[in-house]
């Protein structure tokens, strides 16, 4: 018995950071309450103290895992393409994907509400886009070496766009033409970018 308690603990706990995770994805770090993830789940809001003291906590904690699963998103494709674009290409699918699910990318989200967030969230939504940036920066860098990918701005440059155009794109596609809508802009954008 006391075997699986650790194990129900666990699942517990994952299960909040899948339902808090939705919820943020949806309508934001702002737009739920423990009570309604304690009414999902069906358990009482102290046991969601037990896992996660605070809110901000939770935060963190739904930051953390994001950005983790992203950094493998991020190293599969570096495994799995070899070209510039293949790479910038698989990575508008991460987007899509998410978009895909109704629902909007988590750090975007939290960057929406940057200023209401907790400090140690609002840094760590701002490691996120550096990762992310920095990722696109060696990629463009790659392209550009590789004669793929377009001289006219420094790679620095075009990481920012990439993800800004990513971001925004998503966030307008929420509210007019969906993923198709979402997939275009981002193919007319890395098109944009193509030598």
């Amino acid at each position: 018995m006391a075997s699986s308690s650790p194990r129900k603990s666990a699942d517990t706990a994952e299960r909040t950071l899948d339902v808090a995770e939705r919820l943020v994805q949806i309508r934001g770090y702002n737009g739920f309450s423990y009570a309604d993830i304690a009414a999902e789940l069906d358990i009482t809001k102290a046991s969601l103290h037990y896992h996660y003291r605070g809110k901000a906590e939770l935060g963190q904690a739904l930051i953390a895992r994001f950005s983790a699963r992203f950094a493998l998103a991020l190293e599969s494709i570096d495994r799995d393409a070899t070209d510039a674009r293949a790479k910038l290409d698989a990575y508008v699918n991460i987007y899509s994907a998410v978009l895909r699910g109704d629902r909007m990318c988590l750090c975007g989200m939290l960057a929406a509400e940057y200023e209401t967030l907790p400090k140690p969230m609002g840094e760590a939504v701002a490691r996120f886009f550096q990762d992310n940036e920095t990722w696109l920066t060696n990629v463009f860098a790659q392209g550009q070496a590789a004669g793929s990918l377009s001289a006219s701005m420094t790679p620095s440059q075009a990481a920012q766009m990439i993800l800004s155009g990513l971001e925004g794109t998503m966030l307008i596609a929420r509210t007019e033409g969906g993923l198709p809508r979402f997939q275009a802009s981002a193919r007319s954008l890395l098109d944009a970018l193509t030598a």
